[in-house]
Order: C-alpha cells, then structure tokens, then sequence
C-alpha cells in the first residue's frame, strides 16, 4: 500500500478545529513563486499548480521508468501548500479583498529520498514528457520550528475568523506570532480540491510560526 502522509502524520496535516501547537520538522518541497490573484482564469497561480503537481507525478511513476531512485517508497503525492504574503509587508495578515496584492510560494512536500540531483531529473524529465517548462520550479527546504495550527472548514474569504481564533490562542499561551514574510509564513495546506468541493465544506489546514515569548526575554536580559 503507498504511504500516505496525511494518514501517517496526522499531526501535520490533519488537526482539529481548535487550535494547538506542533513542533514542525525541516521539510524539502517542490516549490513556485508567483504573484497576483490566484482565481485568475489560466493565470500564473494556476499554471504554478500545474507545474507542482508534473513534477511530483513525474517522481512518483519514475517506479515505471528506467531510472531509479534510491530509497525510493510508493507514495500518494502530498497536498498543495501554499505560503501567502503582500507586497510590501514586513508582518502577518494581507487582504481578502484585493488578491493581485498577494504574493505566493505554491508547494508540495518531497519524499525524503528526493536529493536535489533527483529532483532536477524530475523537471527535465517533466520538461520533456509533459511539452512545459518546469525551469520556474525550485528545491525548496523549509524549517518552520514550533508552529500552531488549526483546521479552517470553509470558504478561503472566511479565514480571518479562524486566524483570529489562532492568533489568541497563541497569545493566550505566551506566544507570539513569528511572521516576517522572509523565512517564515502565513502557511496553508487545502485537504480539498475547491473545483469539486462545496466552498462551504472546503478543508484548509492554517499554520503559524510562533515565538516564545518567555524565550525572547530572556534573551534580552
């Protein structure tokens, strides 16, 4: 049976809608850059998503090809993350409202056994079977340290609620949250696929980066 992530780290990828704090490992990524509104029609969103998901589908069938991995396992391609910014904003929080502000990394998390020459066969092959450019997309590894989390069930407009909600949970416990839209994000990971989902019943995982605060003063002494 193909290891599944969501099922095998569901700490990860599969909280509740009460939020809590999980200690987040380093994780190596397939990842996009773009900017702009991510509903536009055939837009740069939409074509980085495409991108993504080549890629990793080109390593998971390489099992059917001449060329083999190392430590290479079976496994069910990952969800798509995204990290979320706007331009210009050194601190957490951009609006729902205008979405050419944003900036965006789009993501999905790579096996373990996919070293950086691995992963530049996987966009040549891509290139190559699919007819696209895969040269936009890059190795990424992401540590993120001690996060909260929790899961927003719902329309993407409506998180502010749920980040509302996260955010005085954080304080709540002597936390704060550790944004500078440089190395650490507004991070979210979509369990659902909007095109076939009820907005209403949409799935979207909502992680923040925190700092201690008791840590940051003792630091300052």
């Amino acid at each position: 049976m193909a290891f599944d992530y969501k099922k095998e780290y569901k700490e990860f990828y599969l909280p509740k809608q009460e939020p809590s704090f999980v200690p987040v490992p380093t994780m190596n990524y397939v990842a996009v850059r773009g900017k702009g509104n991510p509903n536009e029609d055939n837009g740069l969103y939409m074509e980085a998503v495409q991108l993504l998901y080549s890629i990793s589908y080109t390593i998971k069938m390489s099992k059917k090809t001449d060329h083999r991995m190392e430590g290479y396992f079976d496994y069910v391609v990952p969800p798509l993350e995204g990290l979320w910014w706007e331009e210009g904003k050194t601190e957490k929080g951009f609006s729902y409202k205008d979405k050419t502000l944003l900036n965006w990394i789009s993501l999905i998390r790579l096996p373990d056994f996919v070293t950086r020459e691995e992963f530049d066969w996987a966009v040549t092959e891509a290139s190559h079977k699919k007819g696209i450019d895969c040269s936009k997309a890059e190795f990424l590894t992401i540590e993120e340290g001690l996060c909260a989390q929790i899961m927003h069930i719902g329309s993407y407009d409506e998180e502010p609620a749920t980040i509302a909600k996260l955010e005085q949970f954080i304080i709540d416990n002597g936390y704060s949250v550790k944004i500078d839209n440089i190395n650490h994000f507004h991070h979210e990971i979509y369990l659902s696929d909007p095109r076939k989902t009820d907005p209403a019943k949409c799935k979207t995982v909502i992680r923040y980066p925190v700092n201690n605060e008791a840590d940051i003063n003792a630091k300052t002494l």
